[in-house]
């Protein structure tokens, strides 16, 4: 039976389904096929409806299906890494994506536009995501080692910090806004990297000395 869309209470929920439809779009079109959204949604096991509440058009959804496959997966990256230090994770972590947005400028563009225009004309109220969110979960896997050490407060901080320095916005302002070049921009992200998490651990370790001063 296929999906219906998400409850708007359930983000994780929606992500998903709106993923299914960009593997299921992959899959078509690495079969060479040119696919509808009827032919799409019936891939990925949801109403036509639905479909089209993810995606305004097949054109839309067929932009950004070629990616879908091309930005590393947490796992992928730290397959074998027994490394725990966090800088050294996000550092590959975020070179690892880095390196996808290089190899895919063009369509990732194309990807960001799309998502712009979609944002602009989209229902906010239904919560349907208007872009995927593939840079958290590189993140969170780079700082899984010692999440135990942040309180919860600054691991989300740091997170959406974090999320700033990744990805195909971050090369859009080093490249078009700034004009450096990639070495540079390498260079000031591994700073940025560095010092976001040094004042996590420092803001965690004062806000559990204050915790535990209280107490006494």
């Amino acid at each position: 039976m296929p999906k219906t869309l998400a409850h708007p209470g359930r983000p994780n929920q929606r992500h998903r389904t709106r993923k299914d439809l960009l593997a299921a779009a992959a899959r078509l079109l690495k079969e060479g096929k040119s696919p509808d959204m009827d032919l799409v949604a019936a891939e990925a096991m949801v109403s036509r409806a639905t479909a089209y509440r993810y995606f305004p058009s097949i054109e839309a959804l067929l932009v950004e299906a070629p990616l879908d496959g091309a930005v590393p997966s947490p796992k992928d990256v730290f397959a074998n890494d027994r490394s725990t230090d966090p800088i050294e994770r996000l550092e590959r972590a975020e070179r690892a994506l880095h390196d996808s947005v290089s190899r895919n400028e063009p369509q990732l563009r194309m990807m960001l536009a799309a998502s712009m225009e979609r944002a602009l004309q989209a229902d906010q109220s239904n919560g349907v995501p208007v872009r995927q969110n593939r840079r958290t979960g590189l993140i969170e896997a780079a700082l899984a080692p010692v999440r135990d050490r942040l309180t919860d407060v600054t691991y989300k901080k740091l997170c959406a910090s974090l999320a700033l320095v990744f990805g195909t916005e971050s090369m859009i302002v080093f490249k078009d806004v700034l004009g450096v070049d990639e070495k540079t921009a390498r260079k000031v992200k591994s700073w940025t990297i560095a010092a976001l998490v040094d004042a996590a651990t420092k803001e965690s370790r004062g806000t559990r000395r204050a915790r535990r001063d209280d107490q006494r």
